[in-house]
């Protein structure tokens, strides 16, 4: 299938543009990020790159032409082949145009009839996992009309609502109400009496909390009519899944959906029973002594704070030389020192060799033959892909994860896999979009997901946000340009009481914002709208102009993006 080359939408108010120069010809070999096109706007130059691999099969229109934004301007696909897109007419409606990140083409809807075969027992598609990732995809294939089984051993929501998001967000709240209650003494509030935590009814609470909500994703399923299998499920090639119960399902299409696991290494004592993981670690109802956190990663940070405002004498190990090694350094340092504010150890730069009990208690050994003997440990180096009942599948791997296109395809034809399975962005949001669009393709639609502008969370206290590149990445680039701007220049944040942390923004050479990396009290929340300014491709000082209602601390945003662009009138003239 061929793909459109079309004339971006650079900026909110961008109508048009003109061709400046194309940078390759027809019959070029073309990559993914290749720049195709040179083009000109009334605000900037800039180069269209490649969404996809080819050849340029098709140029529609030559330098100079001044066309309207969405206009096709050439196609890429296989070598030979000939393009036969349909052009929209005027009175096109949304039903009939497909979104393929900044490609727009005129198809037609998929013939719902098509997708029933009820008289031979067979399903449209079968998704297995009913993770955030797998029951979204059922709803939304049979929401498009298709007849749809899920496969799901045990309770639906997967890592994300079981042992992950939820249970810590949970916890997490009790720890920040525990630090609005040791601040209410300087808003002229005073709470006689000790501060007791009875660790049972936390835990009762977060099960409660969990159940609430995998029993509304099963009430969800079943209002869609979708077919729901309880069973271990083993799939094969031809698409059938014989689940444990003793049956056996057949369907046109499959969408793996099976997770995650904790990952663990080959060091000694890991077996040891005073190790624990995350999915031990949150019906815990001691509070350990002494814990040692391995990992200073998202799910070994979450932890830290939990078990800190319980009681624990937390150290965190990182073989890094910093506490959230994929995020920008920025939000590391600060999260550092928020750490040892609250007297939690850090131990960066190591590893562990092994663990063996010593007494009560088990010993931990580094790599440079020091040891430390604590209560508990919490080993928390990240998750790997779940292979169980697709093991036997001979799927192509890419570094451990199932390799997929942007279409979610696996190496087999008629399966797609989705989720962290895949490990292209191994967030539960991330998730469910692959899940909608292995869903559509599965159906007959032609969808590609766009993962450049997930946002992600740390759940401390404060939040650590972020989306894009950070500014380390962003240098390797090229010239790029940071704004910013503190919480405690910001009106809600004083009066809250919630003065710590900043927003940061950096864009690139043409006031593109490349990435936004947030600390403070509500970012998890603000980064959404970071995120929505880099899908929709606004630049900075478009951004900028845009009105924040006041006080708010989404204005430490609109601060942050004038400062990119030297427009900030709240902050000291520099």
């Amino acid at each position: 299938m061929a793909f459109e080359i079309i004339m971006p939408k650079a900026g909110v108010a961008m109508e048009s543009g003109t061709i400046v120069e194309w940078l390759k010809e027809i019959g070029d070999d073309i990559k993914t990020g290749d720049a195709i096109l040179e083009i000109t706007t009334d605000k900037v130059n800039m180069e269209v790159e490649a969404e996809e691999d080819g050849v340029l099969l098709q140029k529609t229109h030559g330098e100079g032409a001044i066309l309207p934004v969405f206009t096709v301007i050439g196609y890429i696909g296989e070598a030979g082949e000939k393009v036969e897109i349909a052009s929209a007419s005027a009175d096109t409606t949304t039903e009939g145009i497909i979104d393929t990140g900044n490609n727009k083409a005129s198809v037609k809807s998929p013939d719902i009839e098509k997708f029933s075969d009820a008289e031979n027992d067979i399903y449209d598609v079968i998704v297995l996992g009913g993770g955030p990732g797998g029951y979204v995809a059922a709803i939304k294939a049979a929401m498009l009309g298709g007849r749809v089984a899920i496969v799901e051993e045990g309770r639906f929501g997967g890592t994300c609502l079981n042992r992950g998001c939820i249970p810590t967000k949970t916890y997490t709240k009790n720890v920040e109400m525990l630090e609005t209650i040791k601040k209410s003494r300087q808003r002229g509030i005073t709470i006689s009496g000790d501060i007791k935590q009875n660790i049972e009814e936390i835990v009762a609470y977060k099960d409660m909390v969990v159940k609430t909500l995998t029993d509304g994703v099963a009430g969800l399923l079943k209002s869609h009519g979708v077919a729901i299998y309880n069973g271990r499920g083993t799939a094969s090639e031809d698409c059938s899944v014989h689940i444990s119960t003793g049956d056996v399902i057949q369907g046109k299409k499959m969408i793996l959906s099976t997770g995650s696991i904790v990952r663990k290494l080959p060091i000694d004592g890991m077996d040891n029973k005073h190790v624990l993981t995350s999915t031990e670690m949150l019906d815990l109802v001691e509070v350990p002594k002494e814990l040692i956190i391995v990992g200073g990663g998202v799910i070994g940070c979450e932890f830290a704070e939990i078990f800190n405002a319980r009681g624990s004498k937390v150290t965190v190990v990182e073989m890094a030389e910093r506490l959230l090694p994929m995020m920008d350094r920025e939000l590391s340092e600060a999260l550092e020192e928020n750490f040892k504010n609250k007297g939690i150890e850090l131990v960066l730069g190591k590893s562990v060799k092994g663990f063996k009990t010593k007494g009560k208690k088990v010993e931990v050994t580094f790599d440079n033959d020091d040891s430390r003997s604590v209560n508990k440990v919490l080993f928390a180096v990240g998750r790997a892909p779940n292979y169980t009942g697709i093991d036997a599948l001979n799927l192509e791997q890419d570094k451990g994860f199932v390799k997929v296109n942007k279409r979610m395809e696996t190496s087999i034809e008629n399966i797609y896999a989705i989720g962290d399975l895949v490990g292209l962005s191994m967030l539960a949001h991330s998730a469910s979009k692959m899940g909608e669009v292995a869903a559509e393709n599965a159906l007959g639609h032609e969808k590609i997901v766009d993962l450049s502008a997930v946002p992600s969370a740390v759940y401390t206290v404060p939040e650590i946000a972020s989306v894009g590149l950070s500014e380390e990445d962003a240098a390797k680039k090229g010239k790029y340009t940071v704004g910013r701007f503190n919480f405690n220049g910001n009106g809600r944040a004083l009066a809250s009481g919630y003065m710590d942390g900043f927003v940061k923004v950096i864009t690139g050479n043409y006031g593109e914002i490349l990435g936004v990396h947030m600390v403070g009290k509500g970012v998890d929340e603000l980064i959404n709208n970071a995120s929505n300014l880099m899908a929709l491709e606004i630049p900075a000082d478009e951004a900028a102009n845009l009105i924040f209602g006041h006080p708010s601390l989404g204005e430490a945003l609109m601060e942050s993006l004038a400062d990119s662009v030297s427009a900030c009138v709240h902050l000291p003239k520099k």
